[in-house]
């Protein structure tokens, strides 16, 4: 029998291949990673989430197990809709729909927007999924460089003059995978250039609350009103196993068409999860859960970067993020990211080359590490050996 899958399904998916490693290093407790982007389980707050789970099971069991509607639980909305407002961001619950992960709203604007070879706007290095999401629906994909203070917003510019774009993806705060901010200059002048556009913006922000220094800068959101969908997940500042983001979207067309879609996919995200979840925001302060995890991180990245400066060679160099969970290396010229990866894991650590980030480039000299995860002693021994690999491939 030859069975004949869809042919956008059957291309090669470079950065699928890399997606599953990561999720395999992660699995395996031999290894030292700092391939994935895991939050510190120290992080977790199992007990008051037990104390939410029990009292809604005993206040309101029978809504938590019955099917609900594709939109998502109202008082989960209303309170994101009020943390939007706070940021000075004019957001409604009727304009939030709650997905299973922010991965699966990148899946639906994704499915709502795309037609075959439609241009896509990415930050060049991007998020891999992203990439591999937007793959799916066949568009060509146009990167736009990112520089130290944000996109470079000459390119953008043109990029959009040449190529009339659906979209752009951007992730302002702790860029997956560098780390880097956009400045305030560089968000305002990108969100002029938009403005004088039809190029709808979806800006991820999955680690924007997880700051430990400078200063925040406004969502793109706050710029640009309807012309930008706003993707949201508490997988980074509660649990990434409830698997709660959201997406919000003031257009109204592109709404209806995403909650359509909703509904379809999967009729609504886990009702019990996002009760449990709301339930722990009524009793707990959120706000104060994510200063002391931002310190966390913040005590991971400085002694990450003191590991770096101890046993990296002369030549390599690091991103030194202001929050989020990532840095980005850049070895010496000549050496690749992969050739490090793959070494590396043969001394059990894994890391991420920077190829997949890439829409084009490959064999590139850079890879990402994620500092939030695993204990001082773990960090310590993996970024040792990581840099005997490195002076290896100096030699």
């Amino acid at each position: 029998m030859d069975i004949v899958i869809s042919k956008m399904m059957s291309k090669p998916d470079f950065q699928s291949d890399f997606l599953a490693n990561i999720l395999k290093a992660n699995a395996n407790p031999d290894i030292i990673t700092f391939a994935g982007g895991l939050p510190n389980a120290v992080s977790f707050p199992v007990e008051a989430m037990d104390r939410a789970a029990d009292k809604v099971l005993k206040e309101n069991g029978i809504m938590a197990l019955q099917y609900s509607g594709a939109q998502g639980y109202l008082p989960l909305r209303q309170f994101i809709a009020e943390r939007y407002r706070k940021k000075g961001i004019e957001v409604d619950a009727s304009q939030i729909i709650i997905t299973n992960g922010s991965q699966q709203a990148l899946d639906m604007f994704s499915a709502v927007m795309i037609d075959p070879g439609d241009r896509v706007l990415v930050e060049n290095p991007s998020y891999l999924a992203a990439l591999q999401t937007f793959h799916l629906y066949d568009p060509e994909i146009v990167p736009v460089s990112l520089r130290e203070d944000g996109i470079d917003v000459g390119e953008l510019e043109k990029a959009i003059r040449e190529n009339s774009p659906k979209f752009m993806y951007l992730i302002p705060n702790f860029q997956n995978p560098t780390g880097l901010t956009y400045t305030e200059e560089v968000r305002k002048a990108a969100a002029e250039v938009f403005r004088n556009s039809n190029v709808m913006v979806l800006e991820d922000d999955p680690y924007g609350e997880l700051r430990f220094a400078g200063q925040g800068g406004h969502s793109f959101g706050w710029y640009l009103g309807e012309q930008c969908c706003m993707l949201g997940t508490f997988s980074k500042i509660v649990s990434p196993g409830m698997r709660i983001g959201w997406i919000a979207c003031c257009e109204k067309k592109v709404f209806d068409k995403l909650l359509a879609y909703k509904a379809t996919m999967d009729l609504h995200t886990n009702m019990f999860c996002q009760m449990v979840l709301f339930q722990y925001l009524q009793d707990n302060d959120l706000d104060e859960h994510i200063a002391r995890t931002s310190l966390l991180y913040k005590q991971k990245v400085e002694f990450m970067l003191s590991c770096i400066d101890k046993y990296f060679p002369e030549g390599v160099s690091v991103t030194r993020p202001q929050g989020g969970m990532f840095m980005w290396v850049t070895l010496p010229d000549g050496i690749k990211g992969v050739d490090v990866q793959n070494a590396a894991l043969k001394k059990g650590v894994a890391v991420t080359a920077g190829d997949p980030f890439y829409e084009f480039e490959r064999d590139v000299p850079t890879i990402r590490l994620n500092f939030s995860n695993g204990s001082d002693e773990y960090i310590e021994k993996g970024i040792r050996i990581l840099g005997e690999v490195i002076k290896e491939f100096m030699k």
